[in-house]
């Protein structure tokens, strides 16, 4: 993965340099337990893609793990454009925006101080080029020996400064020599991928896990989008013994849109083949995510990071 010639830069409570010069104080308890939230979107054609949505499961994953933020959403807003604005970039320059809130800095003790101020962290960079053959031919996915958290014990709707599940569910496949993972619960039933919502077709339905993941934007517009046009499909339960029936697979976020997988390596050893370049339904829903980003930008041009 390659990106293009903007420089990133860090915002931290107001503070706007480049990232390489960019820190926090040891004891922020985002470093010390991972005790933060975070959104990641970005921007085409200057505006950024689905951003009330992101505000709205940021403030919903702070509920969750109890965290009252400190700063407003328009304060936010505000810094955030700031700190786009510190790039160089242009309306034409797509660009990667990261804001993380921690709660705040504090003694050592997992138990927060009610009087912590929560710190915000945000970074902006070009959005990634993925290598382009993740799109003509396919990403490789392995399922790994890591399982995902139960939800009753750590939420998958929490999109947290906690990703130890997903950074060795990732590392497991690309030792396995696949590019992405496929995380199963306990249970045997797919939940995502490292960083992605994942999506199959069996039995000619075009299903997407609906527990165990992260409430995906991406997958809900393109949810949204298939309702639209009169495509059927759905989020259910899907069993792993399910996959070898799978005639279809990708992968939906933020930065990857909507991404084939040509080949799939089960637990057992077993491989399971898809259409390179992506088939019939995924091509499909290419489309319709286009539809989908287009149509948003058309309402929301006055949301722009370039007009004042």
């Amino acid at each position: 993965m390659s990106e293009t010639t903007l420089p990133t830069m860090t915002n931290i409570d107001g503070n706007i340099m480049p990232t390489s010069e960019a820190s926090i104080p040891v004891l922020d308890r985002g470093f010390l337990y991972g005790d933060s939230v975070y959104e990641v979107f970005r921007t085409y054609r200057g505006i950024p893609l689905f951003m009330e949505a992101h505000f709205e499961r940021l403030e919903n994953s702070a509920q969750l793990v109890h965290m009252t933020i400190s700063q407003s959403r328009e304060e936010l807003t505000q810094e955030i454009k700031r700190t786009v604005r510190a790039t160089g970039a242009s309306a034409e320059d797509n660009v990667y925006v990261r804001y993380q809130i921690t709660r705040g800095e504090g003694p050592i003790d997992l138990h927060p101080p009610k009087e912590l101020q929560t710190r915000y962290v945000i970074i902006v960079k070009s959005v990634p080029i993925w290598n382009p053959k993740h799109y003509s031919i396919g990403m490789t996915m392995a399922i790994p020996q890591v399982k995902r958290n139960p939800v009753n014990a750590l939420d998958p709707n929490i999109k947290g400064g906690n990703y130890l599940n997903n950074v060795i569910a990732i590392m497991q496949a690309r030792q396995r020599g696949a590019d992405e993972s496929l995380i199963l619960n306990s249970e045997g039933y797919v939940t995502e991928a490292s960083n992605s919502n994942v999506w199959f077709v069996i039995n000619d339905e075009i299903v997407t896990p609906g527990t165990g993941n992260l409430r995906g934007l991406t997958k809900a517009a393109v949810l949204d989008g298939c309702v639209e046009q009169g495509v059927n499909a759905y989020e259910r339960s899907i069993h792993v013994d399910e996959l070898e029936s799978a005639t279809e697979c990708f992968v939906t976020s933020a930065t990857r849109e909507v991404m084939p997988v040509y080949c799939l390596e089960l637990d057992d050893g077993k491989i399971v083949d898809f259409p390179r370049g992506g088939g019939d339904q995924t091509r499909k829903i290419q489309r319709i995510y286009r539809d989908a980003i287009e149509n948003y930008l058309d309402t929301h041009a006055s949301n722009s990071f370039f007009i004042d």
